[in-house]
């Protein structure tokens, strides 16, 4: 198993994780990844804790068959509901995108006081409090969740009056809690940072992804599993739903055209 050619798999819910596999694309581009979008389900953000481990144990077994070397749980609702599920499972390292997250805010905050925004799931879930907890006990987390937000990305609304308004109406309680970080604890959220940065003033915006990629590319070191060379790597996409509409929503996220996406056959999905 101790191959590093073999490439390493990322999943999400749907296209949101996109900008996790850039991140990982742009740090570790010598490196072959296979993208599954489980859009057919997405979004896992209002789905029980069952069904999300469900799902994500069923990409896992794609990804076992696939041969990868590493999982890239690059899923927040998953990462909080069905990490150790998946670390059990699969006989190679499964890194998600909670911790990461977790340690960057810490490094960013000066005052101790961190906002979380994410899916309901995740944030029902406490995840990112838990994680912040074990890292700082003294930080005091103040969490919303914000399920227009994904929906908003996905019609292309980046910078509509209606975005404003509702990051408005979101971020609204939270400031008055005095943060001074913001962890976008959905993958889709990077992509309104613009909008998030004039509600939420000079509070820092904490994006995982690019954190998330250092885990990703500190543990293939630690596993002797770090590819070498000069060659660059390529993504394998697959889509659970209709390939040419993943396609056209994730050149949003991945800041281009997409390569050929396959349909993916899931346990759970007929057809």
């Amino acid at each position: 198993m101790n191959n590093p050619f073999r490439p390493i798999g990322v999943f999400d819910s749907g296209v949101g994780g996109l900008t996790v596999l850039r991140a990982l694309v742009h740090l570790l581009p010598r490196e072959s990844f296979i993208y599954v979008g489980d859009t057919a389900r997405v979004p896992y953000g209002s789905k029980s804790p069952e069904a999300v481990r469900r799902f994500s144990l069923e990409i896992a077994r794609f990804f076992r068959r696939k041969g990868v070397k590493m999982m890239v749980t690059a899923c927040n609702t998953a990462s909080a509901l069905a990490l150790p599920e998946l670390r059990a499972f699969m006989p190679v390292p499964v890194i998600g995108v909670i911790e990461p997250g977790a340690r960057a805010a810490l490094a960013s905050t000066r005052t101790g006081r961190v906002g979380i925004i994410g899916t309901e799931a995740t944030v029902r879930s406490h995840a990112y409090e838990g994680a912040l907890k074990r890292l700082d006990k003294s930080v005091r987390v103040f969490s919303r969740a914000c399920p227009l937000f994904v929906p908003l990305v996905e019609e292309g609304w980046l910078t509509h009056p209606i975005t404003r308004e509702v990051a408005n109406l979101y971020l609204g309680p939270l400031l008055k809690h005095k943060i001074d970080a913001l962890v976008l604890g959905c993958t889709h959220y990077p992509l309104l940072k613009s909008i998030l940065r004039r509600v939420a003033g000079r509070v820092e915006l904490i994006d995982s992804a690019e954190e998330t990629a250092k885990a990703v590319r500190s543990r293939l070191e630690q596993e002797g599993l770090l590819l070498q060379g000069r060659k660059k790597g390529g993504v394998s996409y697959f889509s659970s739903d209709d390939p040419a509409k993943f396609a056209r929503l994730g050149s949003r996220f991945i800041g281009g055209p997409l390569a050929k996406v396959q349909r993916i056959r899931l346990d759970g999905i007929d057809g």
